[in-house]
Order: C-alpha cells, then structure tokens, then sequence
C-alpha cells in the first residue's frame, strides 16, 4: 500500500511538473482584414489609418502587408508562430511571394516583421530590425502601441517604395537627458535604475555629508563633488531632475555649511582641529594636515586609522527589453 502510494505521489509531482511546460500555443487568428487587432490595442482611427495606407500601397505595388495584435501566443516563440501565421494566412501573390506581416504581441512584449521571399531584397533583415529597434520600440516602451505601430507600418512602405531616409538610424533622442543603455540599445531597467542610484547617491551623499559636518576641508569638498552631483545622477535620473538636485547642492550646502557653523559643537570641533589636530565629529575622527588648510578622517575612536582626502567612483552597465 506504501509502495502504491509513494508511486502515486511521484505520478502527481511528474504531472505538476510536466504541465505549465505544456502550454497550449496560440491558434491562428482568422484573417478579417488588413488589421487584425485581436489585443483591441488601436484605437479605431488608427487601424482606419494604418489599412488605408496599406491598401494604397497594395494597389500601386502588389505587395499585401497585414499588421496583427495578440494578446499572447502562449509557448510558441514569435519567429514560429509569425511563420504558422504568415503560411495559414498566404500572404502575397503566388509566385512573386511579395507579402509581410507585422506581429504584436503585448503580453509577452514580443513583436516580428516576417518577410515573404520575394521582398527579402527589398526589405532586408538588417532593414526589418532597425524600423523594430529604432521606430517601434521606443513608442511601446512608452506605451502608445498606436504611433509605434502606425509609423512602424509606414516604415515598412517606405522601405518597399525605395523612399530615402525610412528608416531613422538610431532611436529618437530623449529631451530629458542621458540614459544607460545596454549593448543591444535597450533602455536600462528600473530595477538597475534603483541599485546604481542607491549605490551612487550613498557614496557622493556621504562626501557630502563628511564636507558639510567637517571644519575645514568642508568648503574644499564643496568644490570637489559638484563634477559628481552634475555628472552620475544624469544617467539615472535625467537631464532635468538633475539640474534641479545640482541647484539644491550648489545652494543647499553653502546654506547648511554656515548654519552648521554657528552651534557650539562644531564651533568646539573647528577649535580641537587647531589646538589639538584632531576632532570628534559625527562618530568619525577628524585630524588635520600637515599645511593646517586640510583635513583627513577615521572611524571609531582612533585617530592613527584611515586617513584620506577624497574619493570618487563611477562606471556601471545595465540590460533590458520592451
């Protein structure tokens, strides 16, 4: 009886196991017209738009272009199920091969351009992943799935018309400053967007608070970390929020500098520097230098540990996709 149960417990687990491997794949949608937005991600006038474009382009050149949207296509990869697609639904004329579909699939963030045989020469391989790279991706990342697949659409025609400049070589710049990108061009991840601010800002944050607490090599701190304030917050968090936090430091420390100045403690502090050569302040040690003008620090209570004037650091990558 152990022995049956043990053999129907492992049966159960191989089931459990097996299953979600075994998701069904995508059937092919019924081709209904030159949009088929089964997603419902376009707004009407949008498919309106994009299936009179291409249906002007289908009377003047032949060439059949068909732009589908769905939701998921479950375990299928995008190449196969545009090709399952693309041969269910013939696409093209038989022998000149002269058709292409577009493929969005929200859910999955996964799209395709699959290009029938005959126009591979003038819609090339290199040419189908700059319009995906350069002209679609940037608006769905954004999520406005109808610019990105209009002017997708329309890059297409361009491409097959032989119009000069339909395809734009890099993806629109962003007006509000810097981004890190990874090597495929993709916009770094919020969540390396939290790590490399968390690790960048704790170290310029704590000169920052070192120069503010510190008699003396305070004001010289002051001028060393405005390169770092107006340089590293660029890549994480924009042009203009780091304008904004350059202003706050370049006014804001001054301002804490003088009021800080004026309590007892570092009054006390400054004092000990000169009298003594060293202070105790906020839990580090501060000895002075030997030309009197600078300052070095050391935790705990010692005051013959580390001693420094300043460090920098910076460099780092990130990966991400639609």
């Amino acid at each position: 009886m152990t022995a049956l149960l043990r053999r129907g417990a492992g049966l159960l687990l191989a089931l459990v196991l097996v299953l979600p491997a075994a998701a069904p794949a995508a059937d092919v949608p019924f081709l209904s017209g030159r949009v088929v937005d089964n997603a419902e991600i376009l707004k009407p006038a949008t498919r309106e738009r994009i299936t009179a474009a291409l249906k002007a382009h289908e009377a003047s050149t032949a060439n059949q272009i068909v732009v589908l949207t769905i939701t998921t296509i479950g375990s299928d990869s995008v190449e196969e199920f545009s090709t399952r697609v693309f041969e269910s639904w013939k696409l093209g004329q038989k022998g000149r091969d002269n058709g292409v579909l577009v493929v969005v699939v929200p859910q999955d963030r996964k799209m395709r351009i699959e290009v029938g045989y005959g126009l591979e020469g003038a819609l090339t391989d290199v040419a189908a992943a700059r319009i995906i790279r350069n002209v679609m991706t940037p608006q769905f990342k954004s999520g406005d799935y109808d610019k990105g697949i209009e002017e997708g659409a329309a890059a297409i025609v361009a491409t097959l018309e032989g119009k000069a400049g339909a395809v734009p070589d890099a993806p629109p710049a962003s007006s509000d400053g810097f981004k890190f990108v990874s090597s495929d061009g993709s916009e770094m991840h919020w969540t390396m967007r939290i790590l490399l601010g968390a690790f960048v800002f704790s170290i310029i944050g704590l000169f920052t608070f070192l120069g503010i607490m510190t008699p003396g090599v305070g004001w010289f701190l002051y001028v060393f970390l405005i390169p770092f304030w107006a340089m590293f917050p660029l890549f994480i968090i924009g042009g203009k929020p780091t304008v904004t936090l350059l202003a706050v430091y370049l006014i804001g420390y001054p301002i804490a500098k003088i009021i800080l100045s004026r309590q007892p403690w570092y009054q006390k502090a400054a004092t000990d520097l000169k009298t003594t050569g060293h202070a105790n302040v906020g839990g580090f040690v501060v000895t002075s230098g030997s030309g009197g003008g600078s300052s070095s620090w050391s935790s705990g209570g010692s005051s013959g540990g580390f001693s420094g004037g300043g460090g920098s650091s910076g460099g780092g990558g990130a990966s991400g996709s639609w």
